[in-house]
């Protein structure tokens, strides 16, 4: 059972990394080892759970589904085991999904502080401006911006956080003036996952609403890359607060039409339901909602 079960622990690295080589680095093990080890798992299952090529190694279907059976009783396996060794010391992998921009400027910068009280958990940063399931990507807590449905998930509410336009000293040098959202039609946009709004951006002021339907002159397809436009001063750029906090503190971005409100972007903490969430995944959410509450208070 012991050797099946590491069989599966090293199934699910491979997975995750796409790598024979670089899954045998984490635990130790050769390529060839590694290679061997998988091939008896899937001709004990009597199915390929793998794509071999000289570039990569994927999933099969059959694969993607075991994987995400796989990883949910391996986590219990790890939830069982804590409890019983009753130390309260959190231990085995934890898997975070977050959007590129929010894990580079939120997420990771407050790593150290938590895993210094839990110097036995192995991270999996998961980054990407999709949306990530957390089921099907066997993530343990993923980070979503807006309203959530309803759904058996839990979440956990971090903050809200104010929808702005932005863009840089050197490109309002020589921009046109923008007084009102109207003048949008003057300037140059980019757009980012954030500010990618079909009905167009919209303002409130004094109770009076307005809709902007904008341009693009460029798109970039994560957040990141569409504030790095916007220092650049390549044009202006809608995003969440969150998004360009330091930019903004620091005066390499500028806040425009600071009269007219764009909104809150609700952001939470998601984490499964029905009893599957784990120890570390809850503490580490926990941790966030604290954190980031601190960090607004103290503004």
């Amino acid at each position: 059972m012991t050797d099946r079960i590491s069989s599966l622990r090293l199934f699910v690295r491979v997975a995750r990394t796409g790598s024979f080589t670089a899954a045998g680095k984490e635990v130790g093990l050769s390529q060839p080892s590694v290679s061997r080890i998988i091939s008896k798992l899937e001709k004990d299952l009597g199915a390929a759970l793998l794509t071999r090529s000289t570039h990569a190694v994927k999933l099969t279907d059959a694969g993607t589904e075991y994987l995400a059976r796989v990883d949910s009783i391996l986590s219990a396996l790890e939830e069982a085991d804590q409890e019983v060794r009753g130390d309260g010391v959190l231990r085995g992998r934890l898997r975070i999904g977050a959007a590129t921009s929010f894990a580079v400027r939120e997420v990771i910068p407050r790593l150290p502080d938590f895993l210094k009280d839990h110097p036995e958990l192995h991270v999996d940063l998961v980054l990407t401006d999709s949306r990530q399931e957390l089921i099907e990507e066997a993530i343990d807590v993923v980070f979503r911006f807006g309203p959530l449905p309803d759904s058996s998930m839990i979440a956990r509410k971090m903050c809200d956080t104010p929808r702005v336009i932005v863009a840089s000293p050197a490109y309002l040098e020589r921009a046109a003036p923008l007084r009102t959202p109207a003048d949008l039609v003057n300037h140059t946009v980019i757009l980012g996952p954030s500010g990618a709004m079909p009905a167009g951006w919209r303002f409130e002021k004094d109770g009076k609403e307005a809709s902007v339907r904008v341009e693009s002159k460029m798109s970039v397809s994560v957040n990141e890359g569409a504030t790095a436009a916007a220092l650049s001063g390549l044009g202006v750029v809608s995003t969440a607060v969150l998004g360009c906090r330091a930019e903004l503190e620091s005066g390499a971005l500028v806040h425009l039409l600071p009269d007219y409100k764009m909104g809150l972007i609700e952001t939470n903490a998601v984490l499964p339901g029905a009893g599957q969430a784990k120890a570390s995944a809850r503490a580490f959410a926990e941790f966030m909602v604290t954190s980031l509450r601190n960090t607004a208070d103290s503004k």
